[in-house]
């Protein structure tokens, strides 16, 4: 998506609206009055992201069941119209995430200025090939494919290579944005390891950005403004103080208002200078005020590597398969039996979404419990891929 300005700055909603329109309606005021390009939402329903088994998570009132939680974030589609008709009545534009079939399907229905893959489906692969034909389809057609921006938190570099092997085919690499992230909640900002973003473009021929989960709501931003980010995600609330659970690291509007301030300015000596002498100028006075060790931390070494803080969830926070019931041994596998889930909390994570044609029809090996993550062991007959 492009801003009049160099860097595109989408205010995340996510969720935070708790399921109140007028709540959704007092967010993008609030990202339009602080300045944001646009405003991005989640379509959540439950059994698209999650298995009821999946655990509980800590919430201020006490531990409550994961699934439980994101089934009170489901709304109706409608819901997904206005926003993105009050956004555009606000000049603003509308971004959202799919999760699986159903919301991808509903959500190209209203026709949102962007799609947004959030950092644990980019292994999604039938939620990308999905999105793949449906771009291809317009291309045929001779229209614009639908912009996406793909998030790469918890991913490694052929985690992301094999993501856009799927959707660039042909001229479809077009309107492609790679955001950098660090998947945790927050993200310390010397885990950020900035230098990645110029390694990242030069890579994959894509524009490129961050979503950024850390807690200061300046330095992440700024630093990847210096190194080369034309898109910067961050999440806003109303306070703090609510529920919603991305609140604890989303900026009060004020915060945001300043955040994107700092950014503008930011972007005038790259402008007037060039991106490498802008960029130096950009990066000493950020070490002058937060200590060149504290930026340099936050610059990093520029490899592509699982951050610190990201680590001990690989393979839980990304997509895999999983049986959704109970079954026994010698039951055949059908498309009824397995979806492909994040793992999250108690259960074990299963096979790469990669494998799910291969193995449907394959004849259980021993009994499974629902939710659990479904291994080459528990299969017979299906060759397994060396390396494995």
């Amino acid at each position: 998506m492009k801003s009049p300005s160099l860097v595109h700055i989408s205010a995340e909603i996510g969720t935070s609206h708790g399921g109140s329109l007028e709540k959704a309606f007092q967010l993008i005021d609030a990202a339009v009055s602080a300045g944001a390009d646009s405003v991005k939402f989640q379509w959540v329903y439950a059994h698209e992201i999650l298995h009821p088994n999946t655990g509980l998570v800590q919430l201020p009132g006490g531990a409550v069941p994961l699934y439980q939680r994101f089934q009170q974030l489901e709304v109706a589609p409608v819901f997904f119209k206005q926003v993105r008709d009050y956004a555009k009545s606000k000049g603003c534009g509308f971004i959202c995430s799919p999760f699986g079939l159903q919301s991808l399907e509903e959500l190209v229905a209203i026709s949102p200025d962007a799609i947004k893959i959030a950092s644990p489906e980019l292994n999604h692969w039938v939620l990308l090939k999905a999105l793949a034909d449906l771009r291809k389809k317009l291309i045929q057609q001779g229209q614009n494919p639908i912009p996406l921006i793909l998030s790469s938190g918890v991913s490694t570099l052929a985690d992301i290579e094999n993501a856009l092997n799927i959707l660039s085919e042909q001229r479809m690499n077009q309107e492609i944005t790679l955001l950098h992230c660090v998947t945790a909640y927050p993200a310390p900002e010397e885990d950020y390891n900035l230098q990645v973003l110029q390694n990242l473009s030069g890579i994959f021929g894509v524009e490129i950005g961050v979503s950024d989960h850390s807690l200061d709501p300046h330095l992440v931003p700024l630093l990847a403004t210096a190194c080369g980010a034309r898109f910067i995600e961050k999440h806003i609330t109303l306070s703090k103080a609510t529920d919603g659970l991305d609140d604890p690291v989303a900026l009060e509007p004020q915060d945001f208002a300043s955040m994107v301030q700092e950014i503008r300015a930011m972007e005038k000596p790259i402008k007037n200078y060039g991106c490498s002498c802008g960029s130096s100028m950009i990066i000493e006075e950020l070490e002058a005020k937060y200590g060149k060790d504290r930026v340099q931390s936050v610059l990093g070494t520029g490899v592509k590597s699982l951050a610190p803080a990201e680590k001990a969830n690989y393979g839980r926070t990304n997509r895999s398969i999983h049986v959704i019931k109970d079954m026994e041994a010698g039951a055949v596998l059908t498309v009824n039996d397995i979806a492909i889930l994040r793992t999250e909390k108690v259960l074990e994570p299963g096979l790469s979404p990669e494998y799910y044609s291969q193995i449907i029809g394959a004849k259980l090996t021993r009994n499974i419990d629902a939710g659990q993550g479904l291994q080459w062991h528990h299969l017979l007959d299906v060759p397994t891929p060396l390396g494995t």
